[in-house]
Order: C-alpha cells, then sequence, then structure tokens
C-alpha cells in the first residue's frame, strides 16, 4: 500500500471508542454523591421502562445506620451522572432537597400504574420524563 494513503487512512481513522456499557449488578451498591464528593446514599435498585429498556429511575437509599432506618428516594435517571474520578453518580441537589423529596419503598413501584406520581417526581426533580425522550 501507498504509505501516503497509509498515513491518509490512519489519519480519517475514528477515535478509539470508550467503552459505557456496565451491568446492573455492578450499578447496584454504587455510591451516589453530591458534587463536592459528599456521600448521598447507594443505588439499592434499577427501575426499567418494560417497553423501551431504559432506565427510568434509580431506587436510593439514603440514611439510617447498618441498614435500619433507611429511607429510600426514587431518582430520575436523566439527574444522576457518572464521576469516573469519584466512583460514583452525581447528583446536584441539597440535603433539605433529598429529605422533602418524594419517599419509596425499596422495591419502588410499577410506573406503568402510577404515572401522575412519576410526572410529580420528575417535576420535583426537574427532570425530563424518560417517556418523551
Amino acid at each position: 500500500m501507498d504509505p501516503v494513503l497509509s498515513d491518509r487512512a490512519a489519519d480519517a481513522a475514528p477515535p478509539a471508542l470508550t467503552h459505557t456499557l456496565i451491568a446492573s449488578d455492578r450499578v447496584i451498591g454504587t455510591e451516589v454523591r453530591r458534587v463536592d464528593g459528599s456521600k448521598v446514599g447507594r443505588i439499592e435498585r434499577l427501575m426499567l421502562d418494560k417497553r423501551s429498556g431504559r432506565v427510568a429511575y434509580a431506587v436510593m437509599s439514603f440514611g439510617g445506620f447498618l441498614g435500619m432506618g433507611e429511607e429510600y428516594y426514587t431518582l430520575p435517571w436523566a439527574v444522576l451522572r457518572y464521576d469516573t474520578g469519584l466512583d460514583a453518580y452525581v447528583v446536584d441537589i441539597t440535603e433539605e432537597q433529598l429529605r422533602d423529596a418524594p419517599a419509596r419503598s425499596p422495591e419502588g413501584g410499577d410506573p406503568e400504574d402510577e404515572r401522575a406520581w412519576e410526572e410529580h417526581v420528575h417535576r420535583y426533580y426537574n427532570a425530563a420524563p424518560y417517556w418523551g425522550i
């Protein structure tokens, strides 16, 4: 092959893709932190949209001690951002905002039966609803 053509092909090659997929069992237990790095809670469960396959929510535990007295909050997946430096999901919410947020059981719920609740949660976090993406 002509060395000039070979150099052009190398220049035109797309950059290597970074692996962005993760297994759900590796997400469960991952810490949730604030932008400043302070711990908020941890992801207990993911809620998936059955039709689209998208992650709709993360159910996060918050507070408590050694698993006792924990509360559970459903966070729209759109409000979480993975930070490789913190090895955690990051949210931009205060402790007061979280304490005032709609609480949830660790099992979450079936979103198909609870559209009004879902709309309330998305408005609370100012997040785009997953069903409109």
